[in-house]
């Protein structure tokens, strides 16, 4: 099988996300903005919105004045759109990396699993840092991808295991960055103040095979476009391996750990030079 087939980061349809990513999302996102303790009343800035899982938290979870979430991918924010009715909540196309959004105008600029998939993570912070306010938070949070984010780690070491070439599409070894180590340097370079890095653990519990396996039929991100690039008979064989890796209940229901690393930052204040 040629990798070169394999659709690497392909992220487009929120239907097929939510099943495969957004659910687990969710369970971080809550954890993540309860972490963040911003006050009532603040505007926040969702830099790569995707389905809104994000976006969706913070309206739940805290009382905003406006949440604003940008996406570069217009697929998605046609579907947050549909997904997310609130009144003080809005959408928009647009690049992490060039946020169409004016300095100083937000109280909390945080992003979810996105990190790792911008070409300059450095440049994505410069600007997270500039759309915040003197004292505002700069926070995100992304997969342990070589670690404990054991659904992955899972597929990814079998994939492996019968197609050596499919290493070169492991998150764990292509996103060097998501590490406590990295991420702390990343936060101190922005010139960040404050600097906390932690990880965030859930469980992700599956009902079934199925409903581990069925997601990654959908195309969506690196393993999905793997497994959709295979003949029948190769996917088969890599469906039994993972199913003979998985660590079964009695009842049939699979719990794998999920782990994230999350980051935040106080922007400093910035004093006038008389």
């Amino acid at each position: 099988m040629s990798i070169k087939n394999a659709s690497k980061d392909l992220w487009a349809s929120g239907d097929s996300y939510e099943p495969y990513i957004g659910r687990w999302s969710r369970l971080v996102a809550q954890e993540f903005i309860q972490w963040l303790a911003v006050p009532p009343r603040s505007r926040w800035l969702d830099a790569g919105s995707g389905t809104g899982a994000l976006t969706q938290t913070i309206l739940e979870m805290t009382t905003p004045k406006k949440v604003k979430g940008i996406d570069r991918s217009e697929s998605y924010v046609d579907f947050v759109r549909t997904q997310v009715d609130h009144p003080d909540a809005e959408f928009e196309v647009g690049n992490a990396q060039s946020l169409p959004i004016d300095s100083k105008a937000f109280d909390a600029a945080v992003s979810g699993l996105v990190l790792n998939f911008v070409p300059h993570p450095h440049q994505m912070i410069s600007e997270m840092v500039r759309v915040v306010g003197d004292g505002g938070v700069v926070a995100l949070y992304v997969w342990d991808y070589a670690g404990k984010m054991q659904m992955l780690r899972h597929f990814w070491n079998a994939a492996v295991a019968l197609d050596p070439a499919a290493r070169e599409l492991d998150e764990g070894r292509r996103f060097s960055i998501c590490n406590p180590d990295s991420l702390n340097e990343l936060f101190q370079n922005g010139g960040l103040s404050q600097v906390q890095v932690r990880a965030i653990d859930i469980s992700a519990d599956f009902k079934n095979f199925d409903d581990y396996w069925s997601p990654f039929l959908g195309g969506q991100g690196p393993a999905p476009g793997y497994v959709m690039s295979l003949s029948e008979r190769r996917r088969a064989q890599l469906r039994e391996r993972i199913y003979n890796s998985l660590p079964f209940a009695l009842d049939g229901t699979i719990s794998l750990m999920m782990r994230a690393w999350a980051a935040k930052g106080i922007k400093p204040s910035q004093r006038r030079i008389r």
